[in-house]
């Protein structure tokens, strides 16, 4: 698909931006407001399972949709932001939405809305429950935008099931300055008497959590409590209250994705899927820019002697994450190419990175949310870190210069989505 091909989409997506309130304050109003004048196509929606979290919901989801999909079922999916194009947000049974029929729901949510002030992601997810509608998927998994008591997503009065996955400081301007808030926000998806996977999480976490669910009635099925996911040599094992299965490691690279797999498999388990499809699930599960391998392209062929890897993980827990998977890795000197957006923790992100790092080059972040941070800032605070760094206008030119001076090095790019978003653009020629 060509940028010409999506010119249309892309006009109706710009309208939809210029009907965004001057000032964002978190509610589900607007939402149910636009969903009644579109005849409520979230109420048709069968099967619901909804995930939020601060690390992990793309990965998680992935091996969902994988599992789900291996046991025969139609299967769509809504995430954010894409990476390439908007379309790989609203994934219907067949891939990612057509631009003929994006057109139409996107064209159909502005007539319904009317002038009235409404956020883009609260636009487009209505746009996405009526494309789902449509489709008839018998399961539906929607990935919460930002917190979930008051995210769009959160508008399905009864979904099949919750996923909580572990939760940290993230988006402080939004959901509070405290882990206790920000588990509320997220906790907020919990409904009475929907069952609810959860994930590790620190105590003060796990406390909010427990106690809404218990005021709710809302099962839940905790990671140390009433499931574990391990590795044992070159496999992964997994427990429930059911019993034990003995599973390929999950496709995606890092000790990390052990729990997220967990987290998937004991919402499989909790479906009542068969070993097959939690083995196929392990097997098939996709998911781009989370600790991508580049092989290939139009960037990482010219860095063919070194490695080149991409990682759109923007918050301390997913560095960590991120340091503890290189450190697997059979040795190489590693150099970063980072660029964060500004309002994010610049010192806990780089923290647990630059441990491990040879250099860092800082580089612009095209197109990010809130801004993004100054590269030449971000590498002096990495140099009062005591890491040798240096900037570059951008990714390209980062791994220009690194093909000359270390062309043997695994490079990281990382610290956004929206950056990962422009790599792969560029990997796969469309930039």
């Amino acid at each position: 698909m060509t940028e010409q091909d999506c010119a249309r989409s892309e006009g109706l997506l710009a309208q939809m931006l210029a009907l965004h309130p001057t000032e964002i304050d978190l509610s589900l109003d607007r939402m149910h407001r636009l969903l009644q004048a579109m005849g409520a196509p979230h109420e048709r929606l069968k099967n619901v399972l909804h995930i939020a979290g601060t690390n992990g919901k793309g990965s998680t989801q992935a091996y969902l949709k994988a599992g789900l999909r291996a046991s025969g079922r139609s299967v769509a999916a809504y995430t954010s932001p894409h990476l390439v194009r908007f379309h790989e947000r609203i994934e219907l049974p067949d891939g990612p939405i057509q631009e003929p029929v994006l057109c139409d729901v996107l064209e159909r949510t502005l007539i319904a809305n009317g002038p009235h002030p409404i956020t883009y992601f609260e636009a487009t997810t209505a746009a996405a429950f009526l494309a789902f509608a449509e489709a008839t998927p018998d399961d539906v998994i929607l990935e919460v935008g930002l917190g979930g008591r008051l995210d769009a997503t959160n508008v399905i009065a009864k979904p099949r099931l919750c996923v909580i996955t572990p939760i940290d400081m993230d988006h402080q301007d939004f959901l509070g300055d405290t882990l206790n808030q920000i588990a509320a926000e997220k906790a907020g998806i919990l409904k009475a008497g929907v069952p609810c996977i959860v994930g590790r999480q620190q105590d003060a976490a796990l406390d909010v959590i427990e106690r809404r669910a218990e005021r709710l009635g809302a099962p839940l099925h905790v990671l140390g409590q009433h499931w574990h996911a391990w590795q044992e040599h070159d496999r992964l094992v997994f427990q429930d209250e059911t019993g034990l299965l003995d599973l390929p490691l999950p496709r995606l690279p890092g000790r990390h994705q052990i729990e997220n797999a967990g987290m998937a498999l004991a919402a499989l388990r909790s479906l009542g899927m068969q070993e097959d499809v939690c083995t196929a699930a392990m097997q098939t599960a996709t998911w781009p820019a989370r600790m991508e391998r580049l092989r290939g392209g139009a960037l990482s062929g010219g860095f063919a002697q070194g490695e080149l890897w991409l990682d759109g993980g923007h918050n301390p827990a997913a560095a960590q994450a991120l340091a503890d998977t290189l450190r697997s890795l059979p040795p190489r000197p590693v150099h970063l190419i980072v660029g964060l957006q500004g309002q994010k923790d610049v010192d806990g992100y780089l923290a647990p990175l630059l441990d491990i790092a040879s250099s860092l080059t800082a580089v612009p972040v095209p197109a990010a949310r809130g801004g993004a941070a100054d590269p030449k800032a971000l590498a002096k605070r990495a140099q009062e870190m005591g890491c040798q760094a240096g900037t570059a206008p951008d990714v390209h030119a980062a791994l220009a210069h690194l093909a000359k001076e270390a062309p043997e090095a695994r490079v990281l790019v990382c610290g956004s989505l929206y950056l990962a978003g422009d790599v792969l653009k560029a990997e796969r020629g469309h930039a």
